[in-house]
């Protein structure tokens, strides 16, 4: 039996251990105990934190893991690619990893590469504010951490006397203290799913995503397939394929976030080494597709990947449950009576206005033969 290490073990990991056991392997998860729901799914757990890169390395070499891998997770990543480049696995290098989890290293490849971006500067020191402002940028801007994900620490500013201190909050979530300032592109929000492996990038889906308004643009809903044109997914694989081998993410999953302007300016805004969280990459492109992007991840992790074959196209998406969006309640609630919902559930009897995706307080998943409609 193949032992397949998994970093994490939070709710995010829980479709990819269930899915490793119903194919016969064996399962080790690492992570703290708080919140780790596959503790009891998994076959062996260790608590030890997903940033403890040697630990995890010395109970993997013990264990003589077959492969690692994660979903969902930007801070496991440079973890599960130091793992498989230590022990000789499949993976990403831990370079690139590093790359592709800190947004400033990532523009700085892009820009290199002539990946289409938004302007950008970091933060990282206090000295780094001390320039004219004004003269190099035009508001509105965004400010947002380095190296965080969920709409964590995420600000639309608008009024310079407020730069500063959306700065100093991203700054304070960031791990590593920095933030990025950068220029505003206002559109249309997509993002877009591949699986690699050994440098040869498979398109699997994009995704129309809803969010909240400014400041915090916090998701509300995703959308697959996307309404963009033939010739607009052809273009956007192409600029996402060159963005990944700007970033050396070759192997594995991953889930780039797009703007496209009114005139049709398009825009890489980050790319994450791992699939797309908010059921994008767990749910979503199974339901819309009939490829499962689950068992992809395993399958480059154990180095027996197969082409993505991708047998229907049906609409998929998730709708969230906030005090913005109540009306989802009912569909929670009576999801029985509509055949198109495949998965409904609330998470929190308090509704709020959200400023991060964790204050979400519930979900429903569909798929249907159009785009199913909450009223």
């Amino acid at each position: 039996m193949k032992t397949l290490a998994i970093i994490g073990a939070s709710y995010l990991q829980r479709p990819l251990v269930e899915k490793a056991k119903t194919l016969g392997l064996r399962t080790i998860c690492f992570s703290w105990e708080d919140g780790a729901v596959c503790k009891d799914l998994c076959d062996v757990f260790y608590p030890i934190s997903i940033t403890e890169k040697e630990q995890i390395l010395d109970v993997c070499r013990r264990e003589q893991i077959d492969g690692v891998c994660t979903i969902a997770s930007d801070v496991a990543a440079p973890t599960v690619a130091y793992i498989a480049e230590q022990m000789g696995l499949r993976g990403n290098t831990y370079e690139a990893a590093v790359r592709a989890n800190n947004k400033y290293l990532m523009r700085q490849a892009f820009m290199k590469a002539g990946v289409p971006c938004p302007r950008f500067v970091c933060v990282a020191k206090d000295d780094d504010m001390k320039r004219d402002w004004r003269k190099e940028f035009r508001l509105p801007l965004i400010v947002k951490p380095s190296d965080r994900s969920g709409s964590l620490g995420v600000k639309k500013v608008i009024d310079w006397w407020d730069l500063e201190p959306a700065v100093a909050r991203a700054r304070q979530v960031s791990f590593r203290g920095e933030a990025m300032v950068e220029e505003f592109v206002e559109g249309r929000e997509i993002s877009v799913e591949f699986i690699s492996f050994m440098a040869t990038h498979y398109p699997l889906q994009i995704t129309d995503k809803v969010t909240t308004a400014p400041p915090h643009f916090v998701e509300l809903a995703h959308h697959q397939p996307s309404t963009l044109t033939p010739e607009q997914y052809d273009e956007i694989y192409g600029i996402t394929a060159r963005a990944l081998d700007a970033l050396g993410i070759w192997n594995g999953a991953s889930h780039a976030e797009y703007k496209i302007t009114k005139d049709g300016r398009i825009a890489v805004m980050e790319i994450g080494g791992r699939m797309g969280g908010d059921f994008i990459g767990s749910d979503l492109v199974w339901l819309s597709t009939g490829y499962d992007f689950l068992r992809g991840v395993i399958e480059v992790a154990l180095d027996d990947f197969h082409a993505p074959v991708k047998p229907y196209s049906h609409h998929a998406g998730v709708y969230f449950l906030t005090a913005d969006t109540k009306q989802v309640k009912y569909y929670i609630d009576h999801a029985a009576d509509y055949p198109e919902i495949v998965k409904a559930e609330q998470t929190d009897e308090e509704l709020r206005h959200v400023q991060y995706s964790a204050q979400r307080s519930g979900y429903l998943i569909y798929q249907a033969d159009k785009k199913f409609e909450i009223k």
